[in-house]
């Protein structure tokens, strides 16, 4: 199976074009053409070779999302013109991410573990234990950081005092968060699944908040399968998750340092390795989705992408 892993389109209008670690994306007067490629990323690091329809994936469950949620704030999407692609209305982003954890795992719990008992200006119970749920969920904000950076925690009061979002906007932004991440959790339970946390991001169109990007993908969130859960808990026992994890517990195991070099060695990613990925995206697309995989044709992506972005902008 081949990847698509790069994208130079010339669409009618085009004025600009952006390539972040994994979607490429094409801005065309006041709209924006998202091409969710195959790339994948971990740790900010963008791995060499492409996972067959991963883009197709996380462009549908996103675009599902977006529809599901659309009665709870607006948000910038138009049309999936094709399997790989949304077309949506351009926002001046926020320069932080939403991040929502009802659970306490993943660099939270690492952080916990270690003695910290607060995140992001939120203080946390003592006495918890990895993978257990919060009294309500908490939000722990990112700086939006450039490829190749880190995203660093921040507080609401630190966002607040640096001016990137005014008293009344970061009101807004909250509401939106957690009433996006209720919608989020009801209908994984519906699916068997625990939204565990996941990230938003937002930005402004015409003066109004927009939700934007991707939102309750297995590349934004983290979820667990319900059936165990409290038996896993109560034993200690690992969560089976539903998210990359599995991707940045590869590269951990095969000697991938989080905070080493920016030019350190990527594991060799196998066919056997690549065809795995591309196999476990298939199945978090039809557990978050209850829907069977679709895939795409995958002979001339390049073109079949061109032709149905065309045949759209030409409505």
């Amino acid at each position: 199976m081949s990847a698509l892993t790069h994208t130079e389109f010339q669409f009618p209008g085009q004025t600009a074009v952006y390539h972040g670690k994994v979607r490429d994306v094409y801005t065309l007067g006041d709209r924006l053409v998202m091409v969710a490629t195959d790339r994948i990323s971990a740790f900010d690091v963008i791995l060499p070779k492409g996972i067959p329809f991963k883009g197709q994936v996380l462009n549908q469950i996103a675009a599902q999302f977006l529809d599901a949620t659309a009665d709870i704030c607006p948000n910038w999407k138009l049309a999936t013109p094709d399997p790989m692609v949304t077309v949506g209305v351009m926002c001046q982003g926020f320069p932080v991410e939403m991040i929502v954890r009802g659970y306490l795992c993943g660099s939270a719990w690492r952080a916990y573990k270690s003695g910290v008992r607060q995140i992001c200006g939120v203080t946390l119970p003592e006495g918890m234990r990895e993978n257990e749920k919060f009294p309500t969920p908490i939000i722990t904000p990112t700086t939006k950081a450039e490829i190749g950076e880190h995203d660093e925690d921040i507080s609401k009061e630190e966002i607040l005092a640096r001016g990137l979002a005014t008293p009344e906007e970061y009101a807004l932004l909250e509401k939106y968060t957690l009433a996006l991440f209720q919608r989020g959790t009801e209908i994984a339970a519906q699916r068997g699944l625990i939204l565990v946390d996941t990230k938003y991001e937002f930005g402004k169109h015409n003066g109004q908040i927009y939700l934007m990007d991707e939102i309750h993908t297995p590349d934004s969130s983290r979820y667990f399968y319900a059936e165990g859960y409290a038996e896993r808990l109560a034993a200690g026992e690992p969560q089976k998750q539903l998210s990359k994890e599995f991707v940045r517990e590869w590269l951990l195991n095969n000697g991938f340092q989080v905070h080493g070099a920016a030019d350190q060695p990527i594991p060799e990613m196998t066919p056997e390795v690549v065809q795995s990925i591309s196999d476990r995206y298939i199945e978090l697309y039809e557990h978050i989705t209850g829907s069977k995989f679709q895939p795409a044709p995958a002979d001339n992506v390049l073109a079949r992408i061109e032709q149905h972005v065309n045949d759209y902008l030409a409505q």
